[in-house]
């Protein structure tokens, strides 16, 4: 089979890897911005808000959050929202979209256990199941989630009892790559579709994404298996793809140049690509960490300080993630 397919049932199939409810973290395969720290969410809803103030983002808007995983991210997100002014809980709806059963349920535990009835999460399984006038989509790390084809001089990778072993690619195939000047490397599928479902979600909206990449290509593999914080390139002699398929994640560096292809390609304008680093910034996160300052202890606060700075560190978080900003 194609590896995007082997791919996609690795990570969605039956028993796949995102079919449950994985930790992230210290207890999980791999950490997240969402879980180094609050700030970040933080950072992103007072970008949100101050927008409101300006009058560029409607108070009435919907907060959809794609790929939520626990929830935390949305957590932050109404916690800070709430406190810039309470009766955006009234005003806002707040959307998670996923589709694993074990994952929602996960995330309805955490706002029951977190908020009560104070606020109302819907959720919904696809896109497809939208129909709003204005929103603001939000996720993270979701573009490395597609499935990809595995590229390299005019093949493409297929997977043969757990082995890898190379065909020709179609000529679509060999058009992108030349296109993208890549001569070995992934190709993502799925975007162009994921476009078109973000625009019949929505007549008016924010799209922000936070993803590792570039907006280039590095003509060589990225793809990666991550398992208990372990790195194993998808092509090192040792690794047993059949030792880790559906139980480690697998991920690859996101094409940030076929990201906005597959936006502007639909109409959609490109507000901003940044390292996350200078996003978070320009969102005030040093201004909600000085305000915490005022109320924390000494040690609280070195302790969140400590948090920022690896989300904003370019040694770090800082430059190795960016945010892509789309504005319909």
């Amino acid at each position: 089979m194609n590896f995007s397919k082997y791919m996609n049932e690795w990570l969605y199939g039956e028993d796949g890897y995102y079919k449950t409810f994985k930790a992230i973290g210290k207890e999980g395969d791999f950490y997240t911005a969402v879980s180094t720290s609050a700030f970040f969410g933080a950072s992103i809803a007072n970008f949100i808000f101050n927008a409101m103030q300006k009058g560029k983002i409607l108070k009435d808007v919907a907060l959809v959050e794609i790929g939520a995983h626990q929830g935390y991210l949305m957590g932050d997100m109404i916690r800070w929202l709430y406190t810039q002014d309470e009766t955006l809980l009234d005003t806002m709806k707040f959307i998670i979209v996923e589709r694993q059963d074990a994952v929602i349920k996960a995330q309805k535990d955490y706002f029951a256990n977190n908020f009560g009835d104070a606020v109302n999460i819907e959720y919904v399984k696809s896109l497809g199941e939208l129909n709003l006038d204005s929103a603001v989509f939000v996720s993270n790390e979701i573009f490395d989630a597609f499935a990809c084809e595995l590229y390299k001089d005019g093949k493409i990778a297929v997977v043969n009892e757990h082995k890898i072993e190379w065909a020709n690619a179609t000529i679509e195939q060999v058009e992108f790559a030349k296109k993208h000047r890549l001569r070995t490397g992934e190709i993502a599928v799925g975007y162009e579709e994921f476009v078109k479902d973000i625009a019949k979600a929505a007549k008016s909206y924010h799209f922000l994404s936070f993803d590792y990449g570039e907006k280039y290509v590095r003509n060589d593999f990225s793809i990666r298996v991550y398992s208990k914080h372990k790195t194993y390139p998808l092509f090192d002699k040792e690794l047993n793809l059949k030792e880790h398929y559906k139980k480690s994640d697998i991920t690859y560096d996101v094409n940030f140049a076929h990201v906005i292809e597959a936006f502007e390609s639909s109409g959609v304008k490109l507000e901003i690509f940044e390292t996350q680093a200078r996003a978070l910034v320009r969102f005030g996160i040093i201004d909600i960490l000085e305000q915490y300052y005022k109320m924390a202890t000494k040690e609280q606060y070195l302790a969140q300080a400590d948090k920022v700075k690896t989300l904003i560190a370019p040694t770090i978080m800082g430059d190795r993630f960016k945010l892509v900003h789309f504005k319909n």
